[in-house]
């Protein structure tokens, strides 16, 4: 592990007018980043993160005559004075060898609800696809079991969706949302699964470990991604702020998954902005030990995925509808 005086020695370069190559100096070590002006300093530290282990949130950034800019995550680098002549320093620490609590996970409330004319001006933003055509060549998302062709596409968030994360409990399974495994059982039958959170990757494998998701005898897990596979998107209404992209699902494995079978839970309508069409926010999961008992929410939205597995487009759908949609398919069974 690396002492928390350790620092990394950044020498700036620019190749073009919106590109940069940084060269990184950590641990006697030199590593090359590539960053654009239209990237945060949130993105910076996620490349850093990509070479050095050192989470962003761990990182802290030190550059001459640049204050508290870099504090800043949300700032665009083109607004940054960085010259090849001045090196940034990063001061932080490995977390290789730290057990990562259910504390260190983000907690995200303040969502924000995007117009459907505004969530398709920022998904056709020609900068914010030229980032997400920058993730899909820097990112490589490893899988734990193959594609299977013929299925459709689940993708989940964990906290709040999964699992109520900032609750406490001296066992995990307590903070479970009801029916995981059943949901998940279920849902294997018809798609394949993906689980994507906003946090480190140790977390996800920790939390999901702990839930017994990696290891169930009844459905497999094809890949989990974590922040590092986020993009930071521009909005002219909210600023800058992260989502997760499903293209880069769609871009590593086209032939399997594309937008017309793809479906994506999460309690936070911000993370699918760029494919808005295949979301669906979820009633977040919280106060477990009080809402335990009455927690229905995966019940009902197995019925939502089984009733339609069967449609060649899912992204013709409006989610929203997704409990109005289970009780017409209810009464058309019936009335069969």
């Amino acid at each position: 592990m690396a002492a928390e005086s350790s620092s990394a020695a950044v020498a700036v370069s620019p190749v073009t007018a919106e590109e940069l190559t940084l060269t990184v100096k950590w641990s006697g070590k030199e590593y090359t980043v590539r960053v654009c002006g239209d990237d945060t300093v949130g993105e910076l530290k996620r490349r850093i993160c990509e070479v050095t282990k050192v989470l962003p949130k761990r990182q802290k950034l030190l550059y001459p005559k640049v204050g508290s800019k870099l504090t800043d995550e949300t700032l665009l680098l083109s607004q940054i004075p960085l010259k090849s002549s001045f090196k940034m320093t990063m001061i932080g620490t490995v977390e290789d060898d730290i057990i990562v609590d259910q504390v260190e996970s983000p907690d995200i409330i303040d969502d924000f609800e995007l117009g459907q004319e505004e969530a398709v001006d920022i998904k056709d933003k020609e900068v914010n696809k030229q980032k997400l055509k920058r993730r899909v060549e820097q990112h490589k998302i490893e899988l734990r079991n193959p594609c299977r062709e013929g299925k459709k596409l689940l993708v989940l968030d964990i906290d709040y969706t999964l699992f109520d994360h900032r609750s406490t409990a001296e066992n995990p399974l307590q903070l479970m949302r009801p029916y995981l495994h059943e949901f998940l059982s279920a849902a294997y039958a018809e798609y394949d699964i993906m689980i994507w959170s906003a946090t480190s990757m140790k977390w996800v494998e920790l939390k999901m470990g702990q839930l017994g998701v990696l290891d169930n005898p009844n459905y497999k897990i094809t890949a989990l991604l974590d922040h590092m596979a986020m993009i930071t998107v521009q909005s002219d209404r909210y600023g800058v702020f992260d989502c997760k992209p499903l293209g880069l699902i769609w871009a590593h494995f086209p032939e399997f998954y594309s937008p017309k079978n793809t479906i994506m839970f999460d309690d936070l309508r911000r993370n699918f902005v760029m494919n808005p069409q295949n979301g669906l926010v979820i009633k977040p999961f919280r106060k477990a030990h009080a809402n335990r008992s009455t927690d229905q929410e995966l019940m009902k939205l197995t019925q939502y995925l089984l009733a339609i597995a069967d449609l060649d487009d899912l992204s013709v759908l409006d989610h929203k509808n997704w409990e109005s949609f289970n009780e017409d398919n209810f009464k058309r069974r019936r009335h069969a």
